[in-house]
């Protein structure tokens, strides 16, 4: 079976990409790590289910020399100790803000995020995650699949 692309959102409505783009470019220059940004977008793309997401920043992060293990094992990150607290924190917020119609997100997520970070980086990881999962309703919605664009 050979997959196509449904709709080049790029090409039909660049408006689109050019406004996602102002979202990534306002998290990027707000100083927010960038390893850290490509957990958020992994983990929320691997619960929506966004393959060619999970495909990209998996391959950024290898290309900035994260290891294997850290990308690979983000699906269980609570089991395994190479994530630091702060890292966990902010990954469990992704977590409940991607399924925010499920559980909302507990005081408790909040107070752990609060621990490691400010409430401006706390708003800052909101915009992140309501960006990448943006993205994700994107890609899945128009059919995107890792290498659709080559």
């Amino acid at each position: 079976m050979t997959l196509t692309i449904r709709i080049n959102h790029q090409k039909v409505h660049p408006q689109i990409f050019e406004t996602m783009m102002k979202l990534e470019t306002l998290i990027t220059e707000s100083g927010l790590d960038p390893t850290l940004y490509n957990l958020i977008k992994i983990r929320a793309s691997q619960i929506n289910g966004c393959s060619f997401c999970i495909d990209m920043h998996a391959k950024e992060l290898q290309r900035k020399g994260e290891s294997l293990d850290r990308i690979l094992l983000l699906t269980v990150w609570r089991e395994v100790p190479i994530y630091t607290n702060a890292e966990k924190a902010v990954l469990e917020l992704t977590e409940y803000v991607t399924r925010v119609a499920e559980d909302g997100v507990p005081d408790h997520v909040y107070q752990n995020v609060l621990q490691y970070y400010s409430e401006k980086e706390f708003l800052t990881f909101i915009m992140a995650i309501n960006t990448i999962n943006s993205w994700n309703r994107l890609g899945i919605a128009t059919g995107m699949f890792p290498g659709c664009f080559l």
